[in-house]
């Protein structure tokens, strides 16, 4: 599969002062996807409810928008921030981002307005491309974001008087409409695979998110590592892989993940510019909706988190569909129960199950298990891809042999450079091109990687990372709370959920949704925990002080 002069042969460089594996036949930066997008120009793109865009449609509407970033002096280098649902809307802001050398910002669409005030500061925005929903919840945090100049809202309802803010459909119309755009050219902007490309926020030791810095050649690099990973099951199974084929039937998925998280970005929406995928949204996920979707477009692969898989194969209509199209589900981004590949072969003969494992710093997934290795092996989330290194290593950071538990960490061409102006952060978990994940795994004499705990304090919803620091803080800002801590509740489709021990101060008194409604008010509502418990003393500590969590889980597991 590496061998001179195919596809995936590899070459040693140095990138940003490491040397490490490369893909030495990557294309070197986004523009020459985006130029690839051209192959497909007839075909749809991204599909939501009764809109459908094409490729050549999505090209014109990005040109268009590139055109006026740079007319607005929109420089490489300066953050564009995109804060919306998924829309096509929202990848063409992206595309016209990274064409002009800018850095794309996405923000977390579920965030609240303080939320979004932190990144939009934190990151030094200076344009914001929102919808409708986004800049209403932001409209009064606008005034503390000191380098912020250029506002565009799509979608709204009602007129906007504020000279800052132009409706992006001023600037390139509706998406129905954007076929009858100019066809546009390239901008004239130099771009290096080192460049900064985007910025993705993950949750920090401090609790307050770190923006992670992506590169051309992080996003570039995932996208070969994915299909690297796809030839490697053909090889496995001693078949040879097909070549790629533009005039062949359109493979369609329908995405169920954000485009601001890196696998809704990185693995799905760009690698759709070489492979020429349909993308099909929703504009929330529902189960039944998504069973319609695919009996109706044919939809071939869907995932993004075991929840979804869950959902749909539990769904008490899902005979009544039509699903023969499925070929693939993937997912990753949670813990998932080993049963789940069997259900997904159960329910899609042809289908083939796979999952990953990987983090914001590592621009999506990092190791992969697909096909026969998976259901061999249903419990490790996989291998790494050839350009990529994976070792455990004690507190010490010496190397532990096969089969120890220690923590993990990766090396290679997708992991970020950094977090945006947090040299301490970035010094501490980024170790010459290593990054420490904080997860806790081993790893098997034959390199599959098994994910044991997280090292890191913190738990993750449905694909969704929640920070514990940050919803205790809000509950210790109540008023009766002494005492607090947020532990995961094991959840059969979400992976996990948010629980709250909490001991309330002498005399005080507040019922449980009474601080659910109190943290409500401050976090996103995915982070506000679904059970709260009282306890009647201070919390268990250890010897050094530290709330000892482990005991706090059986607390909900004797009340499930």
């Amino acid at each position: 599969m590496t061998a001179k002069g195919q596809m995936f042969e590899m070459e040693e460089k140095s990138v940003l002062g490491v040397t490490m594996r490369t893909w030495k036949a990557a294309p070197p930066t986004l523009r020459e996807l985006f130029e690839a997008g051209q192959l497909h120009a007839a075909k749809d793109y991204i599909v939501l409810d009764d809109e459908r865009v094409t490729y050549d449609a999505h090209r014109r509407a990005a040109l268009a928008f590139a055109k006026r970033l740079m007319d607005e002096g929109v420089r490489k280098g300066e953050r564009v921030a995109i804060v919306m649902r998924n829309l096509p809307e929202w990848s063409a802001a992206f595309w016209a981002t990274a064409l002009i050398g800018a850095i794309a910002t996405p923000l977390n669409a579920w965030w609240t307005g303080p939320e979004l005030e932190y990144g939009m500061t934190d990151s030094g925005a200076s344009i914001l491309v929102a919808d409708a929903e986004r800049f209403e919840r932001m409209r009064e945090h606008l005034d503390a974001c000191k380098d912020l100049r250029k506002v565009f809202v799509c979608r709204a309802t009602t007129e906007i008087s504020d000279p800052r803010v132009a409706t992006l459909e001023s600037v390139i119309g509706a998406p129905r409409n954007w076929d009858s755009l100019p066809a546009g050219t390239l901008p004239q902007v130099a771009l290096d695979p080192d460049n900064d490309l985007t910025i993705f926020y993950t949750s920090g030791t401090t609790g307050k998110p770190k923006g992670a810095v992506g590169t051309h050649r992080n996003l570039i690099s995932n996208i070969f590592n994915s299909i690297s990973a796809q030839v490697r099951g053909f090889l496995r199974r001693g078949e040879i892989p097909p070549a790629p084929d533009p005039s062949l039937p359109q493979k369609v998925v329908l995405l169920s993940v954000p485009f601001f998280h890196a696998t809704g970005c990185f693995a799905v929406m760009v690698p759709s510019m070489i492979t020429g995928h349909r993308l099909v949204l929703q504009r929330r996920f529902d189960a039944e909706k998504a069973l319609e979707l695919i009996e109706r477009e044919r939809v071939t692969n869907f995932g993004g988190v075991p929840t979804i898989a869950w959902q749909i194969l539990e769904h008490p209509r899902f005979k009544e569909f039509d699903t023969s199209s499925v070929e693939g589900v993937s997912y990753g981004g949670a813990p998932s129960a080993p049963e789940l590949v069997k259900r997904i072969k159960e329910a899609f003969p042809k289908a083939q199950p796979g999952q990953g494992w990987g983090m914001t710093e590592t621009s999506a997934t990092a190791v992969s298990n697909t096909a026969e290795d998976y259901e061999r092996k249903p419990t490790s989330c996989g291998v790494p891809a050839a350009v990529m290194d994976a070792k455990i290593v004690d507190g010490a950071g010496k190397t532990q042999p096969p089969d120890t538990v220690g923590e993990l960490m990766v090396k290679g061409p997708i992991v970020v450079r950094g977090y945006w102006n947090k040299p301490q952060a970035t010094a501490e978990t980024f170790v010459d091109g290593w990054v420490k994940t904080g997860d806790l795994a081993r790893i098997d004499e034959e390199g599959f990687v098994y994910i044991v705990d997280r090292a890191k304090d913190m738990l993750i919803r449905g694909g969704e990372n929640i920070y514990c620091v940050e919803v205790e803080n809000a509950l210790y800002d109540h008023k009766a709370v002494m005492d607090a801590a947020v532990v995961g509740i094991p959840h059969k489709t979400l992976g996990e959920e948010p629980g709250a021990v909490v001991h309330l101060k002498p005399g005080m008194k507040a019922s449980e949704e009474e601080l659910r409604h109190h943290v409500a008010q401050k976090l996103a509502a995915f982070k506000v925990p679904v059970r709260i418990v009282f306890w009647s003393e201070t919390l268990p500590r250890n010897a050094n002080g530290k709330i000892m969590k482990k005991d706090l889980k059986d607390v909900f597991a004797s009340r499930a």
